[in-house]
């Protein structure tokens, strides 16, 4: 049986976060169970009808799939066959679960949170919309831990307008005294229409210039591989072991379905989306009519398979084996993207070392120059 990833998205929030653009909805806790009951509808169809996958990591996100009565998550993942799933993970926002909740989630085989703090300062969490404050962070924490949910990601985030370097530092040591096993970390991106992109086009806010956020990013990474987390791709650092296996298997490029509203998959060479109209997709699911729900974004050919490889390669701070791009695909990557890499190499934005193509420094800054390079 092939092996795949299995994502499933919950669009609900408690209240949406300033910067967020992500299909999530705040104030439709009544169209919860309507939901749950489509989205279960939805992968039982799958695997009626796909009998030669096995799950090999779960990734429930959202929105916010902590905010939602724990009976929905437990209900989703029973119609899942998890038996040979070696990863299962959630996202949890502080103040959004409970004793109960976290036990719960343990219950039915969850072995991963990924908790969202963003910050340790109440005043940045409270100008980013977060609901949280680090008091209800570190209460999250306490709990999971003692409930033995051991293997829990951190969440932060840089370049918020008033952060300063001093903020980082606090942050970075606060979370590295609880000793979690990951830590993600992401620069803030503006995006159009969010109510964080009003407040600083009305003047209310401003955006940190760029030499200051990438002044922060290495310090973050310095820091946290100081302190003995690997960093193993751009935003995200892991003790040994403890790399999120779900996203290092999307990076090789491995094949995954998403299930639910707006989820996207990778399957057969084809990648494809849900609707991110709600009513649409509980009226197609509750009608067996779950292809309505589905745009397929690309039908990959075997050159843009190839490239992929390469542009999900190099966000890896590792880069791309030359071996297992040969043993995938039975060609040498330095004779195909010999012009490419040429170029990336005398822009001083990659390297080829021994077995790997990797980014330098400067290539970590400017990842998104030499991803273009294979769009």
């Amino acid at each position: 049986m092939k092996k795949i990833g299995l994502y499933i998205h919950i669009p609900f929030c408690k209240q949406k976060c300033y910067y967020c653009d992500f299909i999530s909805f705040e104030n439709l806790e009544k169209q919860q169970e309507k939901y749950i009951n489509a989205l279960c509808m939805e992968i039982h169809n799958f695997f009626n009808d796909k009998k030669k996958y096995e799950i090999s990591t779960i990734y429930i996100g959202g929105g916010t799939p902590s905010f939602i009565d724990e009976k929905y998550i437990k209900k989703v993942l029973g119609i899942i066959p998890t038996n040979n799933a070696k990863e299962i993970t959630i996202e949890v926002n502080p103040g959004t679960v409970n004793l109960e909740k976290l036990s719960a989630y343990k219950s039915i085989g969850i072995n991963r949170l990924s908790i969202g703090l963003q910050a340790s300062q109440d005043r940045l969490l409270k100008q980013i919309g977060r609901i949280h404050n680090y008091e209800d962070f570190l209460n999250t924490y306490k709990i999971a831990k003692n409930v033995g949910l051991n293997n829990i990601n951190v969440d932060l985030m840089i370049g918020l307008p008033n952060q300063t370097i001093k903020d980082i530092k606090e942050t970075l040591e606060n979370v590295i005294n609880l000793e979690p096993n990951h830590i993600s970390v992401y620069s803030l991106i503006l995006e159009e229409g969010t109510k964080l992109d009003n407040l600083i086009k009305k003047g209310k806010l401003q955006l940190q210039d760029e030499e200051t956020e990438r002044n922060m990013y290495w310090y973050v990474k310095d820091y946290l591989e100081l302190n003995g987390y690997n960093h193993y791709e751009i935003s995200n650092f892991a003790k040994k072991g403890y790399e999120s296996k779900h996203n290092l298997d999307c990076w090789n490029q491995e094949e995954y379905i998403g299930f639910g509203l707006a989820a996207h998959s990778y399957l057969e060479n084809i990648r494809f989306s849900n609707t991110s109209n709600l009513n649409k997709y509980i009226e197609n699911c509750s009608n067996n009519q779950f292809e309505n729900n589905k745009t397929i974004q690309e039908v990959q050919s075997g050159n843009e398979k190839k490239k992929e490889y390469m542009l999900l390669g190099l966000r890896k701070i590792d880069g791309v084996s030359i071996q297992r791009f040969k043993e995938k695909f039975g060609e040498n990557p330095l004779f195909i993207f010999r012009n490419e890499l040429n170029k990336l190499v005398e822009e001083r934005l990659i390297v080829v070392e021994e077995d790997n193509i990797k980014l330098t420094n400067k290539g970590i800054d400017l990842a998104n120059i030499v991803w273009e390079e294979f769009v």
